[in-house]
């Protein structure tokens, strides 16, 4: 299986299935889940590797040949705009739970920070742990939320990291038995997402864990870089209702415009599966009037798309084809008032689109007595 990089609107995943003389396609149109009760978390790796990615100094010779510069904090940028967008829009109680993970002895333990409101993660400095982890082991974070949370209807939960991780198989035999536990309804269902940030990230791992066989039909694991994020929604490209209908009618055509899949009669789905002979380069979707190519291989040559209308009447929640990215500028971190931890957010949150790491470090993370979600 191969999860594809170059991905176009409304695509919101495209993986390929080599099976004989053809190949299999599973693509999702990119949504927003809105599924009632949902618990949210955001996990950010606090072993010693990541230090630089918190901005601080490394090394601590005095002659000043070994003087480096002043690293930015890489991460507070992404963790306000990902905590933030959780708690606005997705968080059943307005508030997505903020923990370290990967800290204290061989990086086995986790700091909770608290719950943050939209408001608050926009203002909020995301500075070092307060003891960074000599380890990265990232399953007792995975255990922190399925077990804090496991009466939630759904919970989404997200881990930021910049390297490896060193109980893998932990993890991998773990999330077996999460998935059957899930697909006998004795757990609540979940989503995990890795997010790597910086240049050292084992993308291999992410891969592994991406494309874990858990013998069930349950997908716990996605993963993104965040240098290849260019819109905050794709965090959610397979947390898909297979059930919902994204267009009353479409059709998937090959590069030579005949029919492969037809849906005129059941609806556009938010997920597609079909099958090409080997080698096809392109496919394209028909809806609404509008041709949009996806490529089948990161590096195939596919035409432009034709958008000749705009696509009205898709559901809600669904990417339009056309949108343009806005220009997301970085927060400026303030202190945060302790008393307004719990409070709801009722601003809605228009487009958190790319991420755009560059970020003035600000000070010291201010104290907060932060209450816990029950």
């Amino acid at each position: 299986m191969a999860q594809l990089k170059r991905v176009v609107e409304p695509f919101g995943e495209v993986n390929i299935y080599p099976v004989g003389a053809t190949t299999r396609v599973v693509a999702t149109i990119l949504m927003e889940p809105h599924k009632e009760g949902t618990q949210t978390g955001i996990a950010l790796d606090g072993s010693g590797s990541m230090s630089q990615l918190y901005g601080v100094p490394g090394g601590g010779a005095l002659s000043p040949v070994f003087a480096r510069p002043q690293p930015q904090n890489l991460i507070t940028p992404v963790a306000q705009k990902v905590c933030a967008y959780l708690a606005r829009r997705i968080d059943a109680d307005g508030g997505t739970t903020v923990i370290y993970w990967a800290v204290g002895q061989a990086g086995s333990q986790v700091e909770v920070v608290g719950d943050l409101t939209a408001e608050q993660a926009e203002r909020h400095y995301f500075g070092p742990p307060r003891q960074f982890g000599n380890g990265t082991q990232l399953l007792p974070a995975v255990r922190y939320f399925v077990e804090r949370f496991k009466d939630a209807p759904f919970g989404f939960y997200v881990f930021i990291t910049d390297g490896e991780i060193h109980d893998l198989e932990d993890v991998k035999n773990y999330s077996r038995q999460l998935a059957r536990d899930i697909a006998a309804r004795r757990r609540r269902p979940v989503k995990f997402v890795l997010i790597g940030v910086g240049e050292g990230v084992n993308e291999r791992q992410m891969e592994e864990l991406d494309d874990l066989d858990t013998g069930t039909h349950i997908d716990l694991w996605d993963h993104k870089l965040a240098s290849e994020l260019t819109r905050l929604e794709q965090i959610f490209a397979e947390v898909v209702d297979e059930n919902a209908r994204v267009a009353d009618r479409g059709k998937i055509l090959d590069p030579q415009g005949k029919v492969i899949k037809d849906y005129s009669d059941t609806g556009l789905p938010a997920k597609l599966e079909f099958q090409v002979p080997s080698g096809t380069p392109f496919f394209t979707l028909e809806v609404h009037g509008n041709r949009i190519h996806q490529g089948l291989s990161d590096s195939a040559t596919v035409p432009p798309s034709q958008i000749v209308t705009a696509t009205a009447g898709k559901s809600p929640g669904a990417a339009a084809a056309t949108e343009e990215p806005e220009e997301v500028l970085p927060v400026e971190p303030v202190d945060v008032d302790p008393a307004d931890v719990r409070e709801k957010s009722a601003k809605k949150d228009d487009d958190w689109l790319g991420f755009d790491l560059q970020f003035e470090p600000g000070r010291e993370p201010p104290d907060m007595d932060v209450q816990k979600k029950s």
